[in-house]
């Protein structure tokens, strides 16, 4: 495996009622550089979550978002493209939701508030790993104590977040640093053709596709997913 030779900052943008638990196994691996897990919980925006994570962030670091990492990671790009050294995206898309996608999203902020908040990770846990995990009591623990530690107020702000954010595919040419496309080949959430628009779109981007792996690429095959971050952190 190529050494990793920058000493850059790193900032993990975690996704939808996930924390720094989802970048456990790269956080380990990238354990001498400076790195920092943003806040995702307390902000009604995509744009807020960016702003915020920008007065807290170094002056210049590598950004890595997943799912709703990856839009704020985009909308940090499209704030303040300057301060990012090199950007990953991971298990992401550049579209904003659809109608369909937003009226689930709203059902589920109805059960969260409803008091079945208890309810909604271990729901959302089959379509978001490989089939091959979906006995993986390990992992699937992981998933809802992320959830249970995110809360259903965060989860909540969270998700109005993620339903009104900007489509951002005509900022995507825009963006010139090295940049990491990643995506499970059996992700559920984002299809396949998101991954390849955005690598189409941003002439500095290397596409992986990470083999027999859903949504949570960083946790379901953390070894694959960590050595592709390795190789991006070492491309000029």
């Amino acid at each position: 495996m190529r050494k990793v030779v920058t000493n850059e900052p790193l900032v993990f943008v975690p996704g939808l009622a996930c924390t720094a638990a989802l970048f456990a196994p790269q956080i380990v691996a990238f354990a001498d550089q400076p790195i920092m897990v943003a806040n995702t919980c307390e902000k009604e925006s995509i744009a807020e979550i960016a702003e915020q994570l920008l007065h807290e962030a170094p002056e210049r670091f590598a950004l890595i978002g997943l799912s709703m990492g990856g839009y704020i990671a985009l909308e940090v790009m499209r704030q303040a493209p300057d301060r990012v050294t090199r950007l990953a995206l991971l298990s992401t898309n550049a579209r904003a939701d659809t109608p369909e996608q937003a009226e689930i999203r709203s059902k589920q902020i109805r059960i969260a508030a409803e008091g079945g908040y208890d309810k909604v990770a271990p729901s959302l846990y089959p379509a978001w790993v490989h089939p091959s995990r979906h006995e993986d009591y390990e992992l699937k623990e992981t998933v809802i104590e992320m959830a249970q530690d995110v809360g259903p107020e965060a989860f909540v702000r969270q998700q109005k977040a993620v339903m009104s954010r900007i489509d951002q595919r005509e900022n995507l040419k825009a963006i010139t640093c090295p940049t990491l496309v990643l995506v499970g080949t059996d992700d559920q959430v984002m299809p396949l053709d998101r991954a390849e628009e955005m690598h189409a779109a941003i002439t500095s981007s290397a596409l992986v596709m990470v083999p027999e792996c859903g949504h949570l690429s960083t946790l379901e095959q953390p070894s694959i997913t960590t050595k592709a971050l390795q190789e991006w952190l070492v491309r000029a």
